[in-house]
């Protein structure tokens, strides 16, 4: 007799980390392809993804638009600066549709920037769920720390992607 196996249902988190993953299939740059997820309540509040501002061209028709930064310590980082960042598009999304984000939880693929953490803070955010780290993430993992906002990692791994 065949012996079935028994359906395990993710967590919540890995639910929601899920969605994000799916909602970043849709990301239009290359350079991390994130997705995110404001949940509050276990339901979903809006998603936002990796991709350049309405009606103008996406990475992935016209290529990158690269600007290199030189920091304190002396190392150089590169960024694509032709996107919004999926956090910030999940916010100005429920801004334009009239959402309250305060005490929600965010799902995102990697720690947010400094800039985006500075916004999740600012708009109420209680929890924030990342897949991997951020290599540049410290400073968001500080205001977090300082701001009583929840971090969780769902892996310790830090993500890597070309001309980080």
């Amino acid at each position: 007799m065949e012996e079935k196996l028994k359906h395990v249902r993710p967590s919540w988190d890995e639910y929601f980390m899920e969605v994000a993953n799916t909602v970043a299939k849709r990301a239009t740059c290359d350079r991390g392809r994130a997705g995110c997820v404001i949940v509050r309540d276990k339901q979903i509040l809006v998603t936002g993804y990796v991709g350049s501002p309405v009606g103008f061209p996406h990475c992935d028709e016209v290529g990158h638009l690269f600007k290199k930064v030189i920091h304190e310590d002396g190392t150089v980082t590169t960024h694509c600066v032709r996107t919004v960042h999926a956090e910030q598009n999940a916010i100005t999304q429920a801004a334009r549709r009239g959402i309250a984000l305060e005490g929600a939880t965010i799902y995102v693929r990697m720690t947010p920037c400094r800039t985006c953490a500075m916004l999740l803070i600012n708009c109420g955010i209680k929890r924030v769920v990342c897949e991997k780290k951020y290599h540049a993430g410290h400073e968001s993992e500080e205001m977090f720390a300082q701001a009583g906002i929840e971090l969780v990692y769902l892996n310790e791994e830090v993500l890597k992607y070309d001309n980080q």
